[in-house]
């Protein structure tokens, strides 16, 4: 179907993986197209299927999760991958985005949560729960070094249209400018801020109060 989110899941316990697939089976325009039990057949499959979104858990065997994440990240770099874990270690939250994970979710997360998430993630967006945001922006308050050159003004606006979820098309739109202009503006904003994806470039902007959470 055309405009289906095609989703692999990738997890070594057999009810969470059924019970996800029976979840996103009554959700119109997503559909499975594969599940792993470990961080190798995970790999594996996401070489040969090139889902559009891969819903990984951090603790399997053979391969976690973390190394997954990188060796995709480095073979794939439009992979887009959404962490769905029972791991809130701030270490764990902080190395996954930074290895490329565009979002981070728990087990505990309603249906409604994971289903935004994956239409998030899908898009390009950074999806992150509160308490998860919190520990990484807590995790980015270590001292940082200042900045050679400072952002434009025009850099500031998109970062915070970064930071509310807006894809670079919406931002585009919003700011009357071209799509390939946007992209340049966030390649040199990750350039300036020695960062390595959106999510960290959004997380930034909340902890330096050029946006926050309640703005519309």
């Amino acid at each position: 179907m055309s405009g289906t989110i095609r989703v692999l899941i990738a997890d070594d316990h057999t009810v969470v993986r059924k019970g996800i697939r029976t979840l996103l089976l009554t959700e119109p325009g997503l559909e499975v197209v594969g599940e792993a039990v470990d961080g190798v057949e995970a790999a594996a499959l996401y070489r040969a299927l090139l889902p559009d979104v891969l819903l990984l858990d951090l603790q399997m065997p053979r391969r976690g999760g973390l190394e997954v994440i990188t060796e995709l990240k480095n073979d794939y770099s439009d992979v887009h991958i959404l962490v769905l874990t029972s791991s809130s270690d701030e270490e764990a939250v902080v190395t996954a985005v930074q290895n490329g994970a565009l979002g981070y979710l728990m087990k505990d997360s309603t249906p409604e949560e994971l289903v935004e998430a994956i239409h998030a993630v899908h898009h390009g967006r950074p999806f992150m729960q509160p308490s998860i945001a919190f520990k990484m922006m807590q995790a980015l308050k270590r001292p940082s070094a200042s900045l050679e050159e400072p952002l434009t003004d025009r850099e500031n606006d998109i970062l915070r249209h970064v930071a509310h979820g807006l894809s670079n098309q919406e931002i585009a739109d919003l700011l009357t400018i071209s799509e390939r202009t946007v992209r340049t503006h966030i390649s040199h904003i990750l350039d300036k801020l020695s960062l390595e994806n959106r999510t960290q470039a959004a997380l930034y902007a909340l902890r330096h109060g050029l946006t926050s959470l309640d703005e519309p």
